[in-house]
């Protein structure tokens, strides 16, 4: 089966839940409210499939488009209504009630997203500590001499626990240029911390003020915010000693050999395999120059890393050569197990729903004002590469995924732009300070420039979706 086809069915297993729950959302109230509801479609378009119940007369359907959903209800600006069933309309609710079936959906979506990390942080794992393994060289941490092997307790006074977090809280400053706080336990404070937090005493933390310009922004092409922040987890030191080679690589045809050891890529030598893939990755269609140990004799070869495009889209370079099998064992000073009784998750939960969200409307407002880039903005493409991705990890990416796609439905329908829930709920509101309707004619223009604004977004966010593609 092709990879386009197996995204496209990972979007609709991971979409598909969300969608209906959304409309779900908006249909339940509806009801509750006494509106009379007449169709309730997951997806736009020719129906696919439907069921009209005897008893509502609602008809369910699903529909050809999965690209969103709908709940048409009873309204007298869509058809005529019979005088008998004028109180069930939805054009003659009183204003709360209507601002009520609106946010509905979008507070389904915030539901599923706590849900969801709800379920991961119940999940015991064992992960890597936030102990600092490496720091690159020319960037931030290196300047500013964060020492390796002490460990990262908050990131602008926010604690950290683990690398997700501190990875999240340096997206947040994505853009932007200032001085990040980074607090760290000093390496002799994380050996002892076991037993003076035992004996009730505080352990040592130091902190470092971060020079930030403009931060993911210049040179930052394949690189995460880990990397563009320059400390890293720890990881494992493998000999770079190539295992494996693709038949249709760069390295065999270049004359790379099983057993090769690298000894140094275009002047710099090579440590482990994790540093020699790194520059590899970051010289796609540059020729480079390898220092190889043969047989005990030293071998000099060129070798230009193809460009390839990873599963976020973005350009590395790749020469078709794996390493020798290992076996890796984290040292325990690197390890925290994490886990959670069911109220502190839930507690996580809300946290990282509320941190996500203050991100996502923080990065927007950073796209509008052009502190990042518009290439930032995906669409349906890349959610489904990356729904396709996260089934190739682990169930637990899977939810993941999930819950961060939730999350940003209900964000993005929430914006105050007409056709959006968002701009529906801002009309309500003046409806109901003004005791009646907004004109027509200015529904109607802000509509017009509602979806003016909307097809620009996706556009944009498609042809993101297809250079990263091509």
């Amino acid at each position: 089966m092709s990879t386009a086809i197996l995204a496209l069915l990972a979007a609709i297993v991971v979409l598909g839940p969300l969608v209906a729950l959304h409309e779900w959302g908006h249909y339940i109230v509806a009801r509750l409210c006494g509106v009379k509801v007449l169709t309730y479609s997951i997806g736009f378009g020719p129906k696919l499939w439907s069921w009209k119940s005897k008893k509502t007369g609602i008809d369910y359907r699903i529909s050809a488009l999965p690209l969103g959903g709908y709940v048409k209800m009873l309204d007298e600006r869509e058809g005529k209504v019979d005088d008998a069933e004028k109180h069930l309309a939805f054009n003659n609710q009183h204003p709360l009630k209507k601002i009520a079936i609106v946010a509905a959906g979008p507070l389904m979506n915030f539901i599923i997203a706590i849900a969801l990390f709800w379920v991961l942080f119940l999940t015991p794992s064992e992960q890597l500590n936030t102990r600092i393994g490496e720091v690159l060289p020319d960037t931030p941490a290196a300047v500013a001499q964060l020492p390796v092997g002490d460990k990262i307790v908050a990131i602008d006074g926010h604690p950290v626990q683990t690398w997700e977090e501190v990875n999240y809280r340096l997206a947040d400053r994505m853009g932007e240029s200032g001085t990040l706080q980074v607090d760290v336990q000093p390496y002799s404070a994380v050996a002892k911390s076991h037993t003076e937090h035992q004996n009730g005493s505080d352990v040592t933390h130091q902190s470092y003020q971060l020079l930030l310009t403009d931060f993911m922004q210049k040179d930052a092409q394949g690189k995460d915010a880990l990397t563009s922040f320059g400390a890293l987890p720890w990881q494992p030191k493998i000999e770079p000693v190539i295992g494996e080679l693709s038949d249709d690589g760069a390295a065999i045809r270049q004359g790379l050999q099983v057993g090769d050891k690298l000894l140094s890529i275009d002047g710099v030598t090579v440590e482990d395999w994790i540093g020699a893939t790194r520059i590899i990755r970051d010289n796609p269609e540059t020729l480079l120059d390898f220092s190889v140990l043969r047989d005990g004799q030293e071998v000099e070869l060129q070798i230009m890393p193809q460009a390839k495009k990873d599963n976020m889209g973005n350009v590395i370079g790749q020469i078709g050569a794996g390493v020798a099998p290992v076996d890796i064992s984290v040292p325990d000073d690197y390890r925290t197990m994490v886990a959670y009784t069911p109220m502190a998750a839930l507690g996580k939960s809300f946290d990282k729903t509320g941190q996500l969200t203050t991100m996502t409307l923080s990065s927007m407002g950073k796209m509008v004002s052009g502190m990042i880039g518009l290439e930032n903005l995906s669409g349906p493409i890349t959610i489904a590469k990356v729904a396709k991705y996260s089934f190739e990890i682990s169930w637990e990416m899977v939810l993941s995924t999930a819950a961060i796609i939730s999350l940003s439905l209900a964000v993005l329908n929430l914006l105050p732009i007409p056709v959006l829930d968002g701009g529906h709920i801002v009309y309500y509101f003046a409806e109901l300070i003004r005791g009646k309707p907004l004109p027509e004619q200015v529904q109607l223009a802000g509509f017009n420039i509602g979806l003016l604004l909307l097809a620009g977004f996706m556009i944009l966010a498609i042809g993101n979706d297809i250079s990263r593609l091509f």
